[in-house]
């Protein structure tokens, strides 16, 4: 609509700042309002924008391909379950939002300049410029949003393939003849993050990171021994944290933490989607806090579930 303003010369919405008040703004406020609800949060609505906005260039490109060739050739699944050490952008998909941000652009500052010149920010106005006043606030609207879908189309790094679970179990590890004991902090199927409840476990040199330190620890609460080498210690919060790499399990270790893991009853919580004011702080975040400048070292992050 904006580049309509700007470009061709029409204004599609003939309003004034009072009508856009009356008219507009109590059906958008209603819509924040309601949408969270109506879909039992599973969606948000100003999320739903960035999303829809994201897949809107490669939904109608499948869909006139269809049209045209409809045996053409079938689906293909994205690739699932992938590590990657580094950042990359999807430029196939940015590239078309790219072009639409930069005529969005040019569009805010020849509408900014025509309702200027021609008075559009006032009542007084005549009526071949109604409505001027909306397609640079449109405009910038349209910025914002096609700002932040370009910004999250950067993939930050997965630095594993598995999911980890934040699953507190007590654990009790034996490194040579010492003993300690913890509580796991995350879990997955490769390997266990243990806070320790007691000092004097030694630290890890880097020099010594690509041998590791063998151990054995045991998850008492489902009977379970495993191997392992830790590969990374951190004695900067008030428990020390180790982090362990599982080595040689057998089936049915394997299927023992598969059940651990995945097989719980009542283990899975109900996830609920940010509402719409928290939605605008993660809108204002991704914009002024890019992670590919402010969080470059990404590491692992867990699934909340139930400790049952």
């Amino acid at each position: 609509m904006p580049l309509a303003y700007s470009f061709l010369g029409v204004i599609p919405i003939r309003a004034s700042t009072a009508e856009v008040l009356y008219f507009f703004l109590p059906y958008y406020l209603v819509q924040l309002s309601v949408f969270s609800w109506l879909n039992h949060r599973s969606r948000s609505a100003l999320l739903s924008d960035i999303y829809s906005l994201v897949l809107c260039f490669p939904l109608a490109i499948t869909v006139i391909r269809v049209m045209f060739n409809p045996f053409s050739r079938g689906f293909k699944v994205t690739p699932k379950g992938t590590a990657s050490d580094r950042f990359s952008y999807n430029w196939s998909l940015a590239l078309p939002l790219l072009i639409l941000f930069i005529a969005s652009a040019i569009s805010l500052w020849i509408n900014f300049g025509n309702c200027m010149i021609q008075g559009g920010w006032t009542e007084g106005y005549d009526t071949a410029s109604k409505g001027l006043g909306l397609g640079w606030i449109w405009s910038i609207y349209n910025l914002v949003m096609i700002g932040t879908a370009l910004l999250i189309l950067l993939d930050v790094p997965r630095p594993s393939p598995y999911e980890w679970f934040d699953l507190r179990r007590t654990v009790r590890v034996n490194l040579g003849d010492a003993t300690f004991w913890g509580i796991t902090t995350m879990i997955s199927e490769i390997g266990v993050e243990i806070a320790l409840t007691q000092p004097g476990f030694p630290e890890l040199a880097p020099e010594l990171a690509p041998k590791s330190l063998p151990l054995t620890l045991e998850i008492l609460e489902h009977y379970l021994s495993l191997t392992g080498q830790v590969i990374r210690t951190d004695f900067s919060h008030e428990f020390p944290t180790v982090r362990i790499i599982f080595q040689q399990l057998t089936l049915e270790q394997q299927r023992q933490l598969v059940r651990m893991l995945f097989c719980r009853p009542g283990q899975w919580k109900r996830r609920h989607t940010p509402g719409e004011l928290q939605s605008i702080w993660i809108l204002f975040r991704v914009l002024l806090r890019p992670r590919v400048v402010f969080d470059r070292h990404a590491d692992v992050s867990a699934v909340s579930v139930a400790q049952i």
